[in-house]
């Protein structure tokens, strides 16, 4: 098997390792800030009846902020037990629906959206469709917005506390590049969207914010992670146990800093 094939493959198996804690991920991982469906709303231009594709879903931290935007919507992601919690946390929202499939798997609408969006998801999608079959399903000046959550440093003592229960326990996770980097300037999300010809100039914008953390909270969103979630039982418990008590012994909580990336660009 090939670099690329293996690659592929460890790729394809993390992405469904979500589903395997769905209610975790829907009380664990964070939204994102409201002034970004704002500004993409605005960017794009949308009006009344346009419709709005979300690639990669989960639960739909996501999803609420644009299904507030009123216009029809359409969510996919390959999770069933977080389509679930998504369908019940959206169950008032008439105007969105919910497709069970990966985006390599969806059968493509050409130019039937104005809004294609990805929350923290295209990155699983293989490199060959992502922006490809996105600009595919927008229509002509329509938009693709593609956004991430990257965590920012932990406090001092925090960090300490924790690099040493991996280094005790799984130090085969240091040093390793978190997939949050992806969304970073730094990271690859801008270049990728200027080599589609389909797409204009892109443009970046970037949102600060925080929010609290204790120990618990902490090991729960660490649960969520596709890094921790690869790792074998009984590793992976030890590391989540280990790195809760690590922090509740130096910290009774802190406030967990937060960039979002927004990346946007219009469709030819």
């Amino acid at each position: 098997m090939s670099e690329d094939a293996v690659w592929r493959d460890e790729r394809l198996k993390q992405r469904v390792t979500f589903d395997q804690v769905a209610k975790t991920y829907d009380t664990a991982r964070p939204a994102y800030p409201d002034a970004v469906y704002a500004d993409v709303a605005a960017f794009a231009g949308l009006k009344a009846g346009e419709r709005i594709l979300e690639v990669g879903c989960g639960s739909g931290q996501a999803t609420a902020g644009f299904a507030r935007l009123g216009l029809p919507l359409l969510a996919l992601d390959p999770g069933g037990e977080l389509l679930a919690i998504a369908r019940r946390n959206l169950a008032e929202a008439g105007h969105v629906g919910f497709v069970e499939t990966t985006f390599e798997a969806w059968p493509p609408e050409p130019g039937a959206f104005r809004l294609v969006a990805s929350a923290q998801a295209i990155h699983w999608v293989a490199p060959e469709i992502r922006f490809a079959k996105a600009a595919a399903a927008l229509s002509p000046g329509g938009t693709l917005a593609v956004f991430g959550n990257v965590p920012k440093a932990v406090p001092e003592a925090v960090r300490s506390a924790i690099f040493g229960v991996y280094l005790a326990v799984a130090p085969e996770l240091l040093g390793n590049t978190a997939p949050e980097t992806w969304y970073l300037p730094s990271g690859p999300v801008a270049g990728l969207i200027a080599e589609t010809p389909a797409f204009g100039p892109v443009e970046h914008r970037a949102y600060a914010w925080s929010i609290p953390q204790t120990a618990q909270s902490y090991r729960a969103l660490m649960s969520t992670k596709s890094y921790h979630q690869a790792l074998p039982e009984p590793k992976r418990t030890a590391l989540l146990d280990g790195i809760e008590a690590a922090i509740a012994k130096v910290s009774d909580g802190f406030e967990f800093d937060y960039e979002t990336h927004l990346y946007l660009a219009k469709a030819g």
